[in-house]
């Protein structure tokens, strides 16, 4: 009898000895949904090897049935570690299964190459269709993530409206009367905490009312003096720097103007000082800001450091996502509305941070004013 018709009887008499053996290594969970499967394709792989000693079988047939079994192990969602062992070991079962066929090792040893490479393209057919059936499913639950995401911020865009529409009313009414008693009343106490109060509440209520829409409103852009932006700026935010005991610079250099939207780019600079303040409560003494910059380039730096904790970088990756914050009473919305404001102006805005200081950047395009005058006759 020839060598290969032999092992091939071999192999025909003996199929119940090594499923025994073979299933006694192999991993199997509880939970696996084709758990009932893996005996079925372990006969196919067997009767595969079977083919290959009979002639040299195509890539495409062990392809075929490596992405049959990676499909089945994708749904049972098993750990791919397991799966490559219950491979290895169907291999490992079988080589030492058919040294009991009684060919000699000699004439057997070519055959046993011949499965080895068998087993080497299942692997590797079977793990590549493995891992993009795994990818294309977590981009899927990404997507879900995205568009879950997506009507959320659809929701709160519409409760954002209503919450304006009901509350700024009143809001505006009693900022009104405000105005009118400074007048009035000029040494009134405690009504320049009330005034300043009040406008930061309702540049919170503005914040919402900015995420809540899917882009930045455009308005009117004209060039702004960028000292006079971070002037203004701390004028306005000067209890609550007297409050923290915080001294600020402003290095930025004079005569260096923007061309963009006064009340959007504002509100960008004042939500980082203020986070900046929020960021320097905690913090020994002294505290600082600096407030610095440079034009390079075709593009305009603008620098806002503080010597408050370092941001751990977990958290730096993730600052400028909606609903992300760290603090208690946080809305995780103020970053994400200033990075849409300044993508809106063609800039972007980024933060380093270390053990000594923290930086946000915001980096905007230089226009000269003479061509943008041009451009606009």
């Amino acid at each position: 009898m020839a060598v290969r018709e032999q092992l091939l009887d071999y192999l025909d008499q003996n199929l119940e000895s090594y499923l025994i053996k073979w299933k006694a290594k192999i991993r199997i969970s509880d939970t696996d949904v084709h758990g009932d499967k893996v005996e079925a394709n372990g006969i196919l792989m067997y009767r595969l090897v079977q083919k290959n000693i009979e002639e040299p079988i195509c890539e495409e047939k062990i392809m075929s049935l490596a992405h049959k079994v990676a499909i089945e192990r994708a749904e049972a969602n098993v750990n791919i570690g397991d799966f490559i062992y219950n491979v290895n070991a169907g291999r490992s079962v079988l080589m030492k299964h058919m040294t009991y066929s009684n060919v000699q090792l000699n004439d057997l040893q070519t055959i046993l190459d011949s499965i080895n490479e068998l087993f080497d393209l299942f692997s590797y057919h079977a793990v590549t269709e493995y891992t993009k059936l795994k990818e294309n499913e977590l981009q899927e639950k990404i997507s879900f993530i995205d568009e879950t995401h997506q009507e959320k911020l659809s929701i709160l865009g519409q409760m954002s409206s209503s919450f304006v529409h009901e509350f700024r009313n009143p809001l505006t009414a009693i900022m009104g009367f405000v105005k009118l008693l400074q007048r009035e009343n000029p040494s009134l106490n405690y009504i320049d905490v009330i005034d300043h109060e009040l406008q930061q509440l309702n540049f919170r209520i503005a914040q919402f009312l900015h995420v809540s829409k899917k882009e930045i409103d455009s308005g009117l852009e004209e060039w702004l003096e960028v000292n006079a932006i971070f002037e203004s700026i701390i004028e306005f935010i000067y209890p609550s720097i007297v409050d923290i005991d915080v001294e600020i610079r402003n290095d930025f250099p004079e005569g260096i103007s923007i061309f963009g939207q006064q009340d959007k780019l504002r509100q960008v600079f004042l939500n980082i000082l203020m986070n900046s303040l929020d960021a320097l409560k905690a913090e020994g003494f002294p505290r600082w800001i600096r407030i610095h910059g440079e034009r390079l380039h075709g593009t305009i730096h603008i620098h806002i450091t503080n010597n408050g904790p370092k941001i751990p970088m977990e958290t730096l990756d993730r600052i400028f996502e909606p609903f992300y914050t760290t603090k208690e009473l946080g809305t995780g919305i103020g970053l994400y509305v200033c990075q849409k404001i300044i993508q809106n102006h063609s800039g972007n805005i980024s933060c380093q941070s270390d053990e000594n200081e923290t930086t946000f950047t915001v980096s905007l395009p230089f226009l000269d004013q003479s061509d943008l005058s041009n451009e606009t006759l």
